[in-house]
């Protein structure tokens, strides 16, 4: 009997391989999902920046003489950190989810399945990518609460390690929001039961600590009051809580979220089955 494979063709194309990471790929992943919120501007970024500023103006402006200054802190420089750090935490969000969901809605998913690109590869693209939006609304965001908040620079390290955590942490969540949703409606619910509570109720507006018990030990309990805690205090200079708890937790949720999201792509769970 012939051996076949002798009489295979040398000439065939045969797949690419890459020694390590293919950093082309991730390139052509990470700008297409830069590209893709950034087609849509005014939505993605013009939008949540001008719901803050509503906020900014409810909380601050309307009710600047019935608000004492917080822990010595003017009402106006405590809320806006976390303003700024609640719009990057949903855009973070958003950017994934959304970018998922619609690709298998819209039987799309080929386009970063069929390419020569690693589990780790689909990490790295979508949580960058993701954080690149909610970095950039969370800049811009800061930029337009200036006029009514006087933010000072107490510790840039602080904003930018609890900033870059955030978005990639929330940004891994919504890569799981995206591929669990089967459609708009559970995103929706996602965002609505779990996303939003905690954000409203992580310390973004008043002292977790004057809260009536249980709710005040429960609010240390939610990572996202670390999040707004530890970029606040790069900001004024002074947290409610343990700032280094609050690093020590984000890093952990990003390295957590890292292996979550590398073996959900690896298993191709609702992507490919």
């Amino acid at each position: 009997m012939t051996d076949l494979t002798s009489t295979r063709p040398s000439g065939l194309p045969q797949p690419r391989r890459y020694d390590g990471i293919n950093w082309v790929g991730v390139k052509t992943l990470y700008l297409r999902e830069v590209r893709r919120f950034w087609k849509v501007g005014a939505q993605t970024v013009a939008a949540p920046v001008v719901t803050t500023l509503l906020y900014m103006l409810v909380f601050v402006v309307a009710l600047k003489d019935s608000r004492p200054p917080i822990d010595g802190t003017p009402f106006a420089e405590f809320v806006a950190p976390g303003l700024i750090m609640m719009a990057i935490l949903n855009n973070a969000f958003a950017n994934a989810s959304s970018s998922l969901i619609q690709a298998k809605i819209m039987g799309t998913a080929t386009d970063f399945l069929t390419p020569p690109l690693s589990p780790l590869e689909l990490t790295i693209g979508f949580s960058m990518g993701a954080a690149t939006r909610g970095i950039v609304v969370g800049a811009v965001t800061a930029v337009c609460v200036m006029p009514f908040a006087r933010l000072g620079l107490a510790n840039v390290a602080a904003i930018l390690w609890f900033s870059l955590t955030a978005s990639l942490m929330m940004g891994m969540l919504g890569v799981f929001a995206g591929l669990w949703a089967e459609k708009f409606d559970q995103l929706a619910a996602v965002q609505n039961f779990l996303i939003m509570p905690m954000t409203f109720l992580s310390g973004t507006f008043y002292l977790v600590d004057n809260l009536p018990e249980p709710f005040a030990t429960i609010s240390h309990f939610n990572p996202i009051f670390y999040m707004i805690d530890g970029f606040r205090f790069g900001f004024i200079g002074h947290a409610e809580g343990n700032v280094w708890i609050g690093v020590a937790t984000s890093a952990a949720l990003t390295v957590l979220g890292a292996y979550a999201c590398w073996r959900v792509f690896k298993s191709g769970w609702r992507l490919k089955s």
